[in-house]
Parts: C-alpha cells; sequence; structure tokens
C-alpha cells in the first residue's frame, strides 16, 4: 500500500469520527488501567458492567487493596479469568501503593512491571491516559492492518512497529482508536462489511464481500 491511501483511509476515518476513544469507561488513570487488566479476553461491555458497580465501592489503589482477592472478585466473577485477574489486580494496587505513590506510571517499563500489564495493556494507557502516540495492537488492529495492506506483519510487535513508521503523523495519536472501532464493527473477522465501509475502495483486500 502506498503513502496516499493510508493518507485517505486516515483522513475518512478521521471525517467519519474526529475524537476516537476507548469504549471502556473510566474517570482516571487508575480506574482505566484496572478495565484494561480486567478486559484481557473479554468484552468492553463486560468489563463496563462490573465496574459501574466496582469503581462507586473502590476506585484508588487504596480501597481496591482493601477488598483483598476475594473481595474483588464478588465484583469482576461476571468477567473471563476474574480468578486470575483479581490477584493480579490486587498486586498491581499493591506495587501502586509501595513503589509509584499510589499513581499510574507514564512509562513502559514500569507499567509492564505490574502484574496483569503486557505491551497491549501499557500502550493503551499510555496513549488514552497519557497522550502518547502508541500503537496497542489487539486481534482487531492485527486483523484490519493485515487484511487491508495498511501495515502487514507476521506478529502484533511487527505490526505494531509498521503502523508506528507508516500511519501519516498527523493521524498517530488516534490511529489505533479508529483501527480497533474499525476492526470491532465493520471489518470483522468472519465476513467483512465490504459493501458498507468507508474505505472499501482503498483497502487491497481481495476478496471483499457485497454486504
Amino acid at each position: 500500500m502506498n503513502k496516499e491511501k493510508r493518507q485517505q483511509i486516515f483522513a475518512r476515518l478521521r471525517a467519519e469520527n474526529p475524537n476516537p476513544t476507548t469504549e471502556l469507561e473510566y474517570t482516571t488513570p487508575f480506574e482505566l488501567l484496572i478495565a484494561v487488566i480486567l478486559s484481557a479476553q473479554a468484552t468492553d461491555v463486560g468489563v463496563n458492567k462490573a465496574t459501574r458497580k466496582l469503581y462507586p465501592v473502590a476506585n484508588t489503589p487504596e480501597a481496591i487493596y482493601q477488598l483483598g482477592v476475594e473481595g474483588l472478585k464478588d465484583y469482576i466473577k461476571t468477567i473471563g479469568l476474574f480468578n486470575s485477574k483479581a490477584t493480579n489486580v490486587i498486586k498491581t494496587c499493591k506495587i501502586l501503593i509501595d513503589r509509584h505513590n499510589s499513581q499510574v506510571p507514564e512509562t513502559r517499563e514500569a507499567l509492564e512491571a505490574l502484574p496483569g500489564v503486557g505491551r497491549k495493556t501499557a500502550n493503551v494507557v499510555l496513549n488514552t491516559a497519557f497522550g502518547q502516540p502508541t500503537m496497542a495492537v489487539d486481534t482487531h488492529i492485527f486483523r484490519v492492518s493485515n487484511r487491508t495492506a495498511i501495515a502487514k506483519g507476521k506478529d502484533v510487535v511487527e505490526v505494531e512497529k509498521r503502523l508506528l513508521r507508516l500511519v501519516p503523523k498527523e493521524y498517530l495519536m488516534d490511529a489505533h482508536h479508529w483501527l480497533i472501532l474499525h476492526g470491532r464493527y465493520t471489518c470483522v473477522a468472519r465476513k467483512p462489511r465490504c459493501g458498507s465501509c468507508i474505505i472499501e475502495d482503498l483497502c487491497e483486500f481481495k476478496q471483499k464481500t457485497e454486504v
């Protein structure tokens, strides 16, 4: 895919959705961090249902830590892998209290040192909470990047690095939100909705659908 096509793709995505953001509900960097940890192999809708009950009761490292693993499980038991996630969240809260003055760190290294936080989670927090131009490559972005040929790669890290290099700078801050939403609602896994896609004519996917 050439530079001009990428420019047009992101121009259209921005025109359709000028201020994209995560569908996870949060009001502070800490709430976002916990929501993203909980969202692994779970839906944003499911996480939001749980945090709507949790955050009015406990939305700081101290308050969630006070709940303990068993107490936290009561709020998140509807989410997949809730046992291990509860353990990771409590450990993360303890580290934030002990090492970071109860604040969410703003570096990748410090974030990835937290239990339950991998590269993708760190990138979401750095981008959405702290305005850093990172690329959190999930299954949606990986699929869209390869299928459209915006940035092909054999694994998520390769796609992330290519996107950071190839996405026009003016779109980099919001690009990962546009691509996630595009993959979630239009360029879906089993049968992409090419017929209702605003970038169909620019996309280089060969087996386009009519829908």
